[in-house]
């Protein structure tokens, strides 16, 4: 197929003898601008012809002299291609960023993605699972059906921005059976991820600058980006072993973000009279609790407390929910089960944001629910996540009398507080060296740090790879605490 070239050319009036510079100019000023690109194919010099409405003798002219100038390359029975010998002349001059540009939205300007750094060997991150245990055979399969399904169903506009009803049938299902939540599949919008989650309930309950926004310190970030996006006042609320300190929240809060199952980061499970004095809370000054069930699905030992969203009874819970955990980061599907009364503004948030969530992945992970796959798989990983805990917890209490764990019957991390003396990011960056990766519990915190702390993930590393990082870690703990 010959290539599609829409280049806008403004060619001289025919028997002008200026058609052949005219060419020339435009076609070596779009190459030098970048506008063609290194190794692009130009047309055949009979389709230019026809298309610029010159002669052939015109357009072999012009692409003769673009030769003679090294701007493009010819190759045998290949056709005429922009030479790539030019990327470094037609490279457009860099533009430093100003961050102070007023064009910028003020709360953008100082925000940045970051850029990716190469991850040490062995590295203890949080948040990511196991990904080689995942029953891909049977996905590919169920994806191939989702196609196909969906192939034979006749165009009909734009899909419900709710979600697939099948995929919210079965996570009211899937969360019925395991987080005892109350749901009908009209509760439920199913989002891009967590993160999207937080981003639509900020919208539709936030009013820039008066709204007050209650987040656990340390906390997870992205809830706070999202609210801090959307304009709300936040103030950190310290938590401790039972959860988040009801008595220290705010009496002007209206949105109270909280991850009892799993805290994150610190790894603490809130205790059933303290979800029953948050939801007093939350009824009592006509706030509203946006609950993060992190990790809920990893759950060692005893039953798990019920959900906020269960024990709710002024429909005050936003429950947010994600496979990012359970299955993979990559499938990007999350959900909020919401109160009634946000049910129609939450789903016109969601389609004025994208529209509505990708229609494959959604029809491929209801069968894989509706089949049972999603539960053996968990209860699989439960018990392989069971382990590397165990050892993991073993060798911390064996070998770092100078750490301490924060007890946590869930998730795919822990926490644990450090000792006075040691230098905690020193001995970071001495792990760094080590080529293991851990992070510091200072990170989640939004104001100075005051119990200093490290996390270790296991999600993503097998039981040896936990005991040769710790062993790693082990020799350069010596090594710090000698210098103390």
């Amino acid at each position: 197929m010959e290539p599609i070239f829409e280049l806008p050319i403004s060619v001289p009036p025919r028997r002008s003898r200026s058609r052949l510079q005219a060419l020339h100019r435009q076609l070596r000023a779009a190459i030098v601008e970048g506008r063609l690109q290194a190794g692009v194919r130009l047309p055949p010099t009979r389709v230019f012809a026809s298309t610029y409405g010159v002669s052939r003798n015109t357009a072999i002219a012009a692409y003769d002299l673009l030769l003679s100038e090294g701007y493009v390359v010819t190759r045998q029975g290949g056709g005429t291609f922009v030479s790539n010998a030019l990327l470094n002349r037609s490279a457009k001059t860099p533009v430093r960023a100003n961050k102070d540009d007023a064009r910028l939205n003020e709360f953008w300007r100082t925000r940045s993605p970051g850029a990716p750094e190469p991850a040490p060997r062995i590295h203890f991150r949080l948040g990511v699972p196991e990904l080689s245990l995942f029953p891909f055979d049977t996905w590919r399969r169920l994806s191939a059906r989702a196609l196909r399904t969906y192939s034979k169903i006749p165009v009909s506009g734009y899909d419900d921005p709710r979600g697939r009803l099948a995929l919210r049938e079965a996570i009211s299902k899937h969360v019925s059976f395991t987080r005892a939540v109350s749901c009908e599949p009209d509760d439920i919008v199913i989002t891009a991820g967590a993160k999207q989650a937080f981003d639509l309930i900020a919208r539709i309950l936030v009013t820039p600058g008066r709204s007050v926004v209650a987040l656990e310190n340390p906390g997870y970030r992205p809830p706070r980006l999202a609210f801090e996006a959307a304009g709300a006042k936040i103030v950190p609320v310290p938590v401790d072993e039972e959860g988040i300190v009801v008595t220290k929240l705010p009496a002007n809060a209206r949105i109270i973000c909280v991850t009892p199952s799993h805290q994150y980061p610190t790894g603490a499970v809130m205790s059933a009279p303290r979800r029953t004095e948050l939801l007093a809370f939350a009824q009592a000054h006509q706030a509203v609790i946006m609950e993060d069930d992190y990790d809920s699905e990893f759950r060692f030992g005893d039953r798990p407390l019920d959900a906020l969203q269960t024990l709710d009874r002024s429909s005050s819970v936003f429950y947010v929910g994600t496979f990012s955990k359970s299955l993979f980061p990559a499938l990007r599907i999350g959900f909020i089960v919401a109160p009634q009364w946000a049910r129609t503004a939450l789903a016109a948030a969601k389609q004025n944001a994208d529209g509505y969530s990708a229609i494959q992945p959604q029809e491929t992970l209801a069968a894989f629910i509706h089949e049972g796959h999603l539960a053996r798989h968990v209860r699989r990983m439960r018990r392989i996540y069971d382990d590397r805990r165990s050892a993991l917890l073993e060798r911390l209490d064996r070998d770092f009398p100078w750490l301490r764990p924060i007890p946590a019957a869930a998730g795919l991390h822990l926490a644990a507080l450090v000792a006075p003396g040691v230098d905690v990011d020193a001995f970071i960056a001495k792990a760094r060296e080590s080529d293991v990766g851990i992070e510091t519990l200072r990170i989640y915190q939004f104001q100075k740090a005051t119990a200093p702390g490290i996390l270790f993930g296991y999600g993503a590393l097998g039981e040896a790879a936990i005991v040769e990082g710790l062993a790693r870690l082990r020799r350069i703990s010596v090594k710090s605490r000698s210098r103390a």
